[in-house]
């Protein structure tokens, strides 16, 4: 891996995506959204009234993508977005939050019960490892009751270590620890 890469920063809305990827710009990191690219590449949809999110067709996206991503970044880049996953990074993050505790912090958001519900099923289910694509290297990462910048610590720790592949155990399984 080159000084340069891109990372994607996946995760349910409500898991510190945003706030842990402000903390990377920091350390010298680039930021682009999820959104942003995919404005850029005509690949937004318009609101939609059911869930309050604008849809992103990810095959216009990817796409785009495979033409403006020839080349590696100049410096650390971070793609912040819940769907970022799907994207052609050469890593990926991806941040999860206990059920209950994402809950509360997508309640505080003032989110509906049905979008509340949707996302919480989704992080209990493991979303983004089930729709896991491509031999990029993944982590995951715990922000229930780990700070922001523990967090990126152990992010920037995982980074510096070549993006080694974490061990089965590292994996959080909420459904298992439920039987805890």
């Amino acid at each position: 891996m080159t000084d340069a890469f891109r990372l994607a920063l996946a995760g349910s809305p409500g898991t510190g995506k945003t706030t842990v990827a402000a903390l990377l710009a920091a350390s010298g990191f680039g930021i682009v959204t999820i959104e942003e690219l995919a404005d850029a590449a005509g690949a937004l949809g318009e609101v939609d009234p059911a869930d309050d999110a604008r849809p992103v067709d990810l095959d216009a996206l990817c796409d785009y993508l495979d033409e403006s991503w020839e080349s590696a970044p100049t410096s650390p880049e971070i793609i912040d977005g819940h769907l970022s996953h799907h994207l052609p990074a050469d890593a990926v993050v991806v941040l999860r939050c206990n059920p209950a505790i994402l809950r509360e912090r997508l309640r505080e958001r003032g989110y509906s019960s049905a979008k509340i519900e949707g996302n919480v099923e989704w992080e209990l289910l493991g979303g983004a490892w089930n729709e896991r694509e491509g031999i990029s290297p993944w982590a995951e990462f715990d922000t229930s009751a780990n700070s922001a910048d523990s967090v990126v610590k152990a992010i920037l720790t995982w980074i510096s270590d070549g993006f080694k592949p974490a061990s089965p155990e590292a994996v959080i399984d909420w459904i298992a620890r439920m039987d805890e």
